[in-house]
């Protein structure tokens, strides 16, 4: 059984599991150390039983959990808004109780509309810092100034949602000067660090998203 530690609310980040593809449990027990509140999206909880997880809350519509055993220490909050996802629904919850840096896994694969619907979220919380990883990536919303040390050869994506201008870049292979991506048009996948050190991305307006990827 697996356990995290309590902190006061807000002090450290939350995690969010969805309901995608699992990442490796390694990767899930690790976030899990440094997230001491976790909630799960309803279709999550049931495989989370399985691997013996705790949360602390489930959130959503609950139709995906049905006659399971329900952990007694577990919140289970019932929202049957269609307005909004799932996700939605934990990423409001969260910033109302304080939370402004979340971790979310399980987010990715399986259906492609979901997937990409959970990473086009970002662009709708440009001021909470939240960090949707799997096992092979991680990706996160950067501001307008964004310096960060990477090693030679790191794989780097920048990806628009929908929309970022006047792009440039210092110290990656493929830099950009003053440019603009957008989703359809170009794109800015599979840059690589040119030399270890900082790595300095600007832009003028849009979101902006990068993708640090492992391979």
């Amino acid at each position: 059984m697996s356990s995290h530690h309590y902190v006061k609310e807000g002090q450290e980040p939350a995690l969010i599991v969805a309901n995608g593809e699992s990442c490796s449990y390694d990767l899930l027990m690790q976030i899990m150390e440094w997230c001491p509140y976790v909630v799960a999206l309803d279709g999550a909880y049931n495989r989370l039983n399985d691997l013996n997880v705790f949360v602390d809350l489930v959130i959503g519509d609950l139709d995906s959990i049905g006659d399971v055993n329900r952990n007694q220490k577990t919140q289970f909050l019932q929202i049957d808004s269609q307005e909004n996802t799932d996700l939605e629904k934990a990423i409001d919850y969260l910033i109302a109780k304080g939370y402004q840096t979340l971790n979310v896994v399980w987010a990715t694969g399986k259906r492609i509309d979901h997937t990409i619907n959970n990473l086009t979220t970002l662009a709708k919380y440009p001021s909470c810092n939240i960090v949707i990883y799997n096992n092979h990536s991680k990706m996160f919303l950067i501001p307008k100034d964004f310096s960060k040390i990477y090693k030679r050869g790191n794989f780097i994506s920048l990806i628009p949602i929908p929309s970022c201008e006047k792009i440039t870049t210092q110290n990656l292979v493929y830099p950009l000067n003053n440019e603009k991506l957008m989703l359809g048009e170009r794109s800015g996948t599979s840059n690589v660090v040119k030399n270890t050190g900082v790595v300095r991305i600007t832009y003028n307006s849009g979101v902006l998203a990068i993708v640090e990827s492992s391979d």
